[in-house]
């Protein structure tokens, strides 16, 4: 049997050489974890869609997903059924062959061809009589591809060569039986025998590499290659990294925005709101150089950054109502969150006081969190991907297929939350939470194996009895030296105010899904840590970066990017943000039950009013169900567009009795004065001279009735400045921040 192997000539070309130990490969003895296990995940047998499909498996036989329980898939395919899938006797008769090549009907379909390297090896190894593994055989340590990291051209291909290394030293070419991804398919693609083909997106991508339970990353950058001359002067280290990627790659970015651009953007950005008409000629009128930076300060004083934020935090940590009875809790966590941030609390302070909360309610308001998650498993879940930025939910049953945690990982990590203790109250559904005395653990149900609490990636900690773990989590989560934590926050936030992550999806931070800048992850976690945790600080170095404040208007060459922020990417107003800015623009307001007349829908503290008003569902409030961002839809849909231009919600805004259009169509103010005050503040800018044009004929013509009867003058002026009104938040302009 021949074992080609591949040798590198010049970047980008791979030939097929003799491999200098074919001899000692082919006389080598296989067993199943090292060799049948990689050859069957290659085949797709042991992926959830095939026999490792939870449960129940496939047609009767059951994998384990991906082969990382080898000891069991053994007993499956050589023991059940008395043996009858493997035939020592006559390899190739073997119902485990006669099935993959498609010989016997197969629901799956052809998944070995008899003349691939795969299935001659499940020939060899049955015909070997089928070994497991011996305590002499070397064992798999890491994997490696090469290369490891290059720039390739728009449209172009690269094979990749994937190197397993064992513990005896010895090291072999498992390319053909590694699987390949890429971690954004629009830019780049890779093939089963791990041939990379880029598109004609530029920016970075990686592929990731699998094979035996190991993982290794190769990373592209893809340069789009033009001239990159003027560049703003870098406010930060945000902008130098920022920039510095732009120039190594080609794109252009995009000039900074002007004065009114900026004002609005950042303060829908940072207290969720549009600015003020009085806040407009403010800013405007001051001719202090350093006035963008001030106006970041006073909104970040303001308690309707408190607000906005708070929004965003009780929403991740599921501030959920499901009865009356919740309405305590809900109200109280949510005041005591948009009065931490109003006191800019440090972040690993209030994570602390979150993951160690104990008490009633009333007394201590983290304990809401508990009320709502209450089983240690799914604490622990939530904890990692909201705070670490680590999807541990896959590690519970298996080795989670695209990272390092196993099952030990997960259920060490449960073990900090079994000593929470529940003690009912004398206020329905309310509990007294506390932390029980005694020795934290989890048993494993599958391996009977009693796990200490340990943080990813740790041992253990000595824990006394009577010492509450979830305390020793928050303090190593707050360490310099933790890997997660910081960078988590740091990447959330810079998601928030640039639409998407340096690392996507912004929970999923792992080796195998690098950031698109990973040098400008890590000054971003250091400079948090550095700050001591404070979220205004994030905050602050991002918005005043030159970064921030380019354009959203690309220009000729930087159109096509999509992660490397060369030009500010538009988001679309979230529900609660629109519904107050249409409220602020027509004059209206938006009563909810319960709450003080005037209350702005960022204010809501819980899921429970989207019931109560339609527009928040319909653009895509979130129920507080999860803790993943995902949860708050922000595309747009044919139902947005329905209820903008027909709900007598919105009617009825545009018509409000002492609303905009009303106060303008009663007031004698000039035409070109009360248009100027709506651009004002549906935009926070003056109107065009075209614009101005057309808005004055339409406030000036004649109206008439379905009759055909002109109009009162009164009613024809007020129903003027509504279709105005109207036109205006209709707009693109109006319902994204740009």
């Amino acid at each position: 049997m021949t074992f080609p192997s591949r040798k590198y000539l010049l970047p980008g070309l791979i030939a097929l050489v003799p491999w200098s130990g074919q001899a000692e490969e082919a006389s080598r003895p296989l067993n199943f974890v090292n060799d049948v296990v990689p050859v069957l995940t290659k085949a797709d047998c042991n992926t959830g869609g095939c026999h490792a499909k939870a449960v129940t498996g496939q047609r009767g036989f059951r994998l384990s997903l991906l082969g990382f329980e080898p000891e069991d898939d053994y007993e499956h395919i050589v023991k059940e059924g008395r043996g009858r899938r493997v035939f020592p006797a006559a390899p190739e008769q073997s119902l485990l062959l006669l099935k993959a090549a498609n010989i016997v009907p197969h629901g799956g379909g052809k998944k070995l061809d008899p003349q691939s390297e795969g299935y001659q090896t499940l020939v060899r190894w049955i015909s070997e009589g089928m070994p497991y593994r011996s305590d002499e055989d070397p064992t798999l340590t890491a994997i490696e591809v090469m290369p490891e990291k290059m720039s390739m051209q728009v449209k172009t291909t690269q094979p990749l060569k994937v190197t397993a290394r064992y513990s005896d030293g010895t090291s072999r070419d498992v390319t053909d039986l590694s699987l390949f991804e890429a971690n954004d398919r629009s830019m780049a693609e890779v093939d089963a025998s791990g041939v990379v083909k880029t598109f004609d997106l530029p920016g970075n991508v990686a592929v990731m590499v699998r094979y035996a339970g190991k993982v290794s990353v190769f990373s592209i950058s893809i340069p789009l290659g033009a001239p990159v001359e003027a560049l703003p002067p870098a406010k930060n280290f945000i902008d130098e990294l920022v920039f510095a990627n732009l120039k190594s790659i080609g794109i252009p970015p995009s000039p900074v925005i002007d004065d009114t651009t900026f004002l609005r953007r950042v303060t829908l950005d940072i207290a969720g709101r549009l600015p003020s008409i009085e806040e407009v000629e403010a800013f405007l009128s001051n001719s202090d150089p350093g006035r963008r930076d001030l106006a970041i300060e006073r909104l970040l004083g303001s308690a309707d950054y408190a607000d906005f934020f708070a929004n965003k935090w009780t929403a991740l940590l599921k501030n959920k109502r499901e009865d009356a009875a919740d309405i305590t809790a809900n109200f109280a966590f949510h005041a005591w969150m948009r009065d931490s941030l109003l006191a800019n609390m440090p972040y690993d302070d209030l994570v602390r006081q979150i993951l160690g909360a104990t008490g009633t309610i009333v007394s201590n308001p983290p304990v809401a969190w508990y009320k709502r998650v209450k089983e240690p498993n799914l604490q622990q879940e939530d904890v990692a991907q909201l705070f670490l930025g680590v999807r541990t939910q896959c590690a519970q049953c298996h080795h989670h297929p695209f990272e390092r945690w196993s099952q030990r990982d997960y259920h060490a990590l449960t073990a900090f939350f079994t000593q929470v203790g529940r003690k009912p109250t004398a206020i329905a559904g309310e509990d007294l939470i506390f932390h029980k005395r005694g020795v934290a653990l989890v048993e494993n149900k599958k391996t009977q194996e009693k796990v200490l609490p340990a943080a990813l990636g740790q041992e253990p900690p000595k824990i006394l009895p009577d010492e509450d773990p979830r305390l020793l989590l928050a303090d190593w989560m707050s360490e310099a030296s933790n890997p997660f934590f910081a960078k988590a926050l740091v990447n959330r936030y810079w998601k928030h105010f640039f639409k998407r992550g340096l690392v996507e999806p912004e929970d999923d931070i792992r080796d195998t899904n690098p950031a698109t800048n990973p040098e400008l992850l890590d000054a971003l976690a250091r400079h948090f840590i550095e700050s001591e945790f404070d979220l205004r600080a994030v905050i602050r170095v991002i918005t005043q970066s030159q970064t921030y404040q380019l354009s959203a208007l690309p220009n000729e060459h930087n159109a096509v990017d999509r992660q490397n922020f060369s030009h500010f990417y538009p988001k679309r107003l979230q529900a609660e943000v629109l519904l107050d800015s249409i409220d602020m623009l027509t004059g209206a307001k938006t009563d909810f039950a319960d709450l003080p007349p005037g209350t702005r829908a960022i204010s809501l503290p819980d899921n429970s009013y989207n019931r109560a008003a339609p527009f928040l569902k319909v653009f895509g409030r979130p129920e507080g169900a999860s803790v993943c961002e995902c949860e708050r839809v922000q595309s747009s849909s044919l139902a947005q567009s329905l209820h903008l231009m027909n709900s007598a919600e919105v009617k009825g805004k545009l018509a409000f009795a002492g609303g905009r259009a009303d106060r303008l169509g009663k007031s004698e103010t000039p035409v070109a004065a009360a248009i100027r005050e709506i651009y004002l503040a549906a935009f926070s800018r003056e109107p065009s001279g075209e614009e101005l044009s057309i808005a004055e004929e339409h406030l000036v013509k004649e109206r008439l009735d379905d009759a055909g009867k002109p109009v009162a003058p009164a009613v024809a002026k007020k129903q003027a400045y509504e279709d105005l009104l109207w036109a205006i938040l209709s707009t693109k302009e109006f319902l994204y921040n740009h």
